[in-house]
């Protein structure tokens, strides 16, 4: 393989090259230059690498260029994958076209998303035959995505003029599972289809993190890496947002049921309205002799399988308690009773769920040859979903398998999360009250990823290069190495380097912390940030993201913030009060606003100059003791002999204050001042790892009038 030429890629992004002199506001950064410089070493050494780029040092263009000489003069496919939507648009429809143009590369581009943000055709057919929908706005939406479709190119979600309900939209979406691949009578029009023929003639394709491990899970399970399975074959990956993959990964792997989800299925079987009767069921019996009995001891088995899942709920929701979430540990006794009030109602569901599909396949062997021989018939597609439906009841049946067989699966941990349409926890007589709105989610996660991750991600692939602003603890990759399993491929290199903000942080931002602030565990610690948030908030005129670890938290302190906050002008915004998007887009066009959020706000907020001038962080980020997956990953640190706190909670929560302080700049120009109002980071030893891991900035290190008046000569000066 030829050499990528370091020189010619690197004077690209110098004064004067080809990419510089289309940007409209270029400035030489040398830490993008080093950054491209490894990007160009794990391309042509087929190495590993990873790579810390603070804010503004130019990531995308700085791996890009690589990309896409590698591209060009190899012919080989280059995958980059982001954990957000944001960085996807902002890679395929501007970094891409400026690179590719300024450089001349004749070199193909696609964005791929997952399957469920396309249509199906065939689904859609089937969907508008639904005789119970004719009149409803279900039914309208989907006249109105039938008449979309006619017309258009991609067959995106993203294209449709208005937002279809979600009950609408996953009735006729692409999905995996539901495909009839080369049987489908709509093969010729797929919208699915048509993507992976421009991604097979494509050489970057741009994906997210879930559609990535779709992807390398279906080549390990069997699809192999010379053939395409979800994707086209490649041996190239660049993994932006790379802080997230064990937790994108350990979703992707997890699995799940609930209550909602098992009614979801059994009524796109079966269904009765007034005198009318639908669903799969009805398509398929209707092709029998006798099928209405057979329909009626279907109809009976699936009220048995609601009526199971019913029976589930109260325990489920009984044992999350308070806290909202129940683990089974493997040092678990049952003396909370949990073995004893769950399995019963557990073991009953799996029975009722494979009786079901038992007689749901043996249904299906008796449906005459000829109704299934034309792929156009009505009753292939059926018996289709019918089938996917049987594979998705008896996996949940696995579930249910694998939670009363929990000690037996040490690699795994059974969980139980309670959800619910509304906010909160109602309370009745000091006990917590479950009413409709409120279920448990049943989940099973793996606990360790590193060899997985390392057998489907890092061994097959030549280079794999993953990037951040924020994988280093003390310049440090060991955790990110080791929890993700780059640090066990033995016989690559591992390229890793640190390349820091070009921002003036030492000028333009103070780092306050109040030495007078109680730690967490101590008496006032609440009632200390709930009166500092105000006072914070008054000083800096609004213009404040104010960041928690817990919803409780925040709603004590916006309670007592927000009378004093608005009577001098200040809007105060509070997570969970709309949309994400619209919550952020709201405060990003108030400049006198004040966001008060939590977890996911932590990161992936950009809101350069007047919009933001002041960050608080109320408590550092260590991961709560309820996290089930957290916790049983502790418990097997502490296992192999190593210390759960400094091995994995410490650079965890390091790692994700650095993504909290990191909201501030945006910009080169901007300035303000960022609080922790923690005072385990000046008074505990673990403090230091917190402070060491930011860049240089103006401190503040004082009582907290002092930190109130050091903030307000800050700002104003």
């Amino acid at each position: 393989m030829k050499k990528l030429d370091a020189g010619l890629i690197l004077n690209a992004l110098r004064e004067g090259g080809s990419v510089a002199s289309s940007l409209e506001y270029f400035e030489p950064r040398k830490a993008q230059l080093d950054l491209m410089e490894l990007v160009i070493r794990c391309f042509n050494e087929n190495a590993i690498g990873a790579a810390e780029a603070g804010t503004g040092v130019g990531k995308s263009f700085a791996y890009l260029l690589p990309a896409m000489y590698f591209a060009v003069e190899s012919g080989e496919r280059v995958v980059v994958s982001t954990a957000t939507i944001t960085l996807q648009q902002q890679l395929f429809g501007k970094d891409i076209p400026l690179v590719k143009d300024a450089i001349k590369a004749k070199v193909k581009a696609v964005l791929v998303k997952g399957r469920g943000n396309y249509l199906c055709r065939r689904r859609l057919l089937d969907a508008l035959r639904e005789p119970e929908l004719a009149g409803s706005d279900e039914q309208g939406q989907l006249e109105d995505i039938s008449r979309w479709a006619e017309t258009s190119k991609g067959g995106g979600r993203e294209e449709l003029a208005f937002a279809p309900f979600e009950s609408v939209w996953s009735r006729v979406c692409s999905d995996a599972e539901l495909c009839m691949g080369k049987a489908c009578p709509q093969q010729a029009d797929c919208f699915v289809l048509a993507l992976r023929r421009e991604a097979a003639a494509a050489r970057i394709i741009v994906v997210n993190h879930h559609l990535l491990f779709a992807d390398l899970a279906a080549r390990r399970d069997g699809a192999g890496y010379e053939a395409a399975a979800v994707l086209p074959p490649y041996t190239r990956v660049i993994i932006d947002e790379a802080h997230t993959i064990e937790k994108a990964a350990t979703s992707f792997f997890s699995k799940e049921f609930s209550r909602i989800g098992i009614l979801h299925y059994a009524g796109r079987l079966y269904r009765k309205r007034r005198a009318k009767k639908s669903g799969l069921l009805v398509r398929i019996c209707s092709l029998l002799s006798g099928g209405d009995d057979s329909l009626k001891n279907l109809a009976a088995a699936l009220d048995g399988i609601r009526a199971a899942a019913d029976e589930l709920d109260r325990p489920g929701l009984e044992l999350c308690g308070t806290d909202g979430v129940f683990r089974f540990s493997l040092s678990m006794s049952d003396s909370c009773g949990a073995e004893s009030a769950l399995f019963p109602p557990l073991l009953a569901l799996r029975k009722k769920l494979l009786a079901f599909t038992g007689a749901a396949r043996e249904i299906i062997k008796l449906i005459p040859d000829n109704d299934t021989d034309d792929p156009s018939a009505s009753g292939v597609s059926s018996v289709w979903e019918l089938n996917s439906i049987l594979r998705r009841f008896e996996e949940i049946a696995g579930i249910c398998s694998a939670f009363t067989n929990y000690r037996e699966k040490p690699g795994e941990v059974m969980w139980i999360e309670r959800r619910r349409s509304g906010a909160g926890v109602a309370s009745v007589g000091g006990v917590a009250s479950y009413g409709g709105d409120a279920w448990p989610v049943f989940t099973q996660s793996p606990v360790e990823l590193a060899e997985s991750l390392k057998e489907s991600l890092f061994l097959p692939n030549k280079t794999v290069v993953c990037v951040s602003a924020t994988l280093a603890v003390s310049n440090n990759f060991n955790y990110w190495a080791l929890r993700c399993g780059a640090a066990f491929v033995a016989d690559r290199p591992l390229f890793t380097g640190c390349f820091p903000s070009p921002f003036p942080y030492s000028s333009a931002v103070l780092l306050a912390a109040p030495d007078d602030a109680p730690t967490p565990d101590e008496p006032g610690y609440q009632d200390f940030v709930d009166s500092s948030v105000a006072q914070l908030a008054s000083v800096s005129g609004g213009s404040a993201l104010i960041l928690f670890t817990s919803y409780q938290a925040l709603q004590s302190a916006w309670l007592a913030a927000q009378p004093e906050l608005t009577a001098l002008g200040i809007r105060c915004l509070k997570q969970g009060d709309d949309d994400r998007s619209r919550l952020l887009q709201t405060f990003l066009n108030d400049t006198q606003s004040v966001l008060f959020a939590t977890d996911s706000f932590w990161e992936g907020v950009d809101a350069p100059g007047d919009t933001l001038r002041l960050v608080i962080l109320c408590r550092l980020p260590f991961r709560t003791p309820n996290d089930p997956v957290f916790e049983a990953r502790r418990e097997a640190v502490e296992k192999n002999g190593g210390n759960p706190f400094m091995d994995l909670s410490l650079p965890e929560a390091v790692m994700k204050f650095k993504q909290g302080f990191g909201r501030l700049m945006r910009r080169s120009s901007d300035r303000g001042v960022v609080a922790v109002l923690d005072g385990r980071i000046l008074k505990k030893r673990y403090g230091t790892f917190f402070l060491q891991s930011l860049p240089e900035t103006r401190t503040s290190f004082c009582g907290f009038s002092g930190i109130l008046r050091d903030t307000e000569n800050f700002l104003y000066s």
